[in-house]
């Protein structure tokens, strides 16, 4: 019965976007609404969201200038339960057209990227999965290529910010395998959501480990550029993490306490030592990677709105923080904290309009410092000791209509590369200077 509901609304839906046009006929803008939800009444969802950036590194960073990026992200969400009779089912899937030069690659030389959109000019598939509902909705299981970055280390105040590192955490962006799930790769893997009770939600993901095959040197976004390795042989990565959601003082405002860890069954390189057990900055080294069986990290998440704009309202002040470690002997980064403050509701005229303040702290760990040392020592020249990338972003975003929405921002970053030598510097002296960005945001969406 549902099936066949689902074929005539679709017929019916195509029979009112195509019929010709008259004089007392609804504007095509208003057809299209109406085919659009009638689509949505037959379980299917479509969605086309196109983001254009213009960046500008006016100060510091490897060398100044500006560079645009786009991404177009076509993709849709069937409800197999309308669509076909299976319960509690729904299907996703989406792509992304990537276009443009990234700001950070040619011009800052920082490890937490300028931008979240920022990457390799391509056109690939990234997420394509089923998930099944179980127990009234209680449970859900996420099986097929899929990111990790919406649901876990996640912050629902932390949208807004254009830097990538405050979506998906800068200290697994760069820790992990290829970036670890997140735009602009996926994995295959199993995502399963259970909400234990009204407060506390559990969450368990298995992951391939790595969205492309080890090259050395080269980046994975050319080893995978399509996204449909679809790898599944790869040493394994796990992610588990409990959220609890509860309310504080009279205002009963909302507040989430969420922890977890992961542990990657992968081995890593030695930050500061080769296989013969010689710092690698020894000339005597063989310069043989030593690996390093396995990983891990433990991190956790705290958000709350401080302040309701209007009583009973879901808008106001909000923050976020974020706190993460990992072994120092086997990754770049060994401590990392992010976090800020949302405005909304702030102006009656324009409601959905947001502010956003943020700051990024990631150290670098206690190994590759020592290397540096190491550098120091062997080359007897006064190689720059890296110590850590912080970043402070200033945005707002104007809800200009229902579809567009235009966002201005600034970013100062500190010690790019982690206080990185200057690949400009002959001498190998002096770091990367501090970077000012500035630029806009266009997103336009359906």
């Amino acid at each position: 019965m549902s099936r066949a509901l689902s074929r005539a609304t679709l017929v019916a839906a195509a029979l009112a976007l195509c019929a010709p046009a008259h004089a007392d006929d609804k504007p095509v803008a208003d057809r299209i609404a109406d085919t659009r939800a009638a689509l949505e009444e037959a379980g299917y969802q479509f969605s086309m969201t196109y983001i254009g950036e213009a960046f500008s590194n006016t100060s510091g960073g490897v060398s100044n200038g500006a560079a645009y990026t786009g991404r177009l992200d076509l993709g849709t969400t069937i409800d197999l339960d309308k669509v076909m009779g299976w319960t509690g089912a729904t299907f996703h899937a989406n792509m992304f057209q990537i276009h443009g030069d990234g700001l950070s690659r040619g011009y800052v030389g920082n490890l937490f990227l300028v931008s979240g959109v920022e990457s390799l000019p391509a056109t690939r598939l990234y997420e394509f999965w089923i998930e099944q509902k179980l127990l009234d909705g209680r449970l859900a299981v996420r099986v097929g290529q899929q990111g990790s970055d919406v649901e876990f280390i996640d912050s629902q105040y932390d949208d807004i910010f254009i830097n990538s590192a405050l979506g998906w955490p800068g200290i697994t962006g760069v820790n992990l395998p290829t970036g670890g799930p997140s735009p602009a790769l996926a994995v295959p893997g199993i995502r399963i959501k259970a909400s234990l009770t009204d407060r506390l939600t559990a969450y368990l993901g298995l992951f391939d480990g790595s969205a492309a095959p080890p090259q050395g040197t080269e980046d994975p976004q050319l080893l995978n550029p399509h996204g449909i390795l679809f790898r599944v042989n790869d040493p394994p990565w796990w992610i588990g993490q409990l959220k609890y959601k509860f309310e504080i003082g009279e205002s009963k405002l909302p507040a989430t306490i969420t922890g977890g860890g992961w542990y990657h069954m992968m081995s890593f390189a030695d930050q500061r030592f080769g296989a013969d057990g010689l710092s690698l900055a020894d000339p005597n080294s063989s310069g043989d990677t030593r690996w390093l069986r396995r990983d891990n990290g433990i991190f956790m998440v705290y958000e709350q709105l401080l302040a309701r704009a209007k009583p009973d309202a879901d808008k106001g002040v909000a923050f976020f923080m974020r706190a993460s470690v990992s072994p120092s002997d086997r990754n770049l980064i060994s401590t990392y904290v992010d976090g800020g403050f949302l405005f909304t509701g702030f102006s009656d005229k324009y409601p959905d309009d947001r502010f956003g303040i943020a700051g990024i702290y990631g150290k670098i760990s206690d190994a590759a410092r020592a290397l540096d040392r190491d550098t120091q020592i062997f080359t007897g020249t006064a190689y720059p000791i890296r110590d850590y990338e912080a970043i402070l972003e200033i945005t707002y975003q104007h809800v200009v209509n229902a579809n567009f929405t235009m966002q201005p921002m600034s970013q100062y970053i500190a010690h790019p590369g982690g206080g990185a030598v200057d690949p400009n510097d002959p001498t190998q002296t002096h770091r990367i200077k501090d970077s000012i960005v500035f630029g806009m945001r266009t997103i336009l969406s359906y």
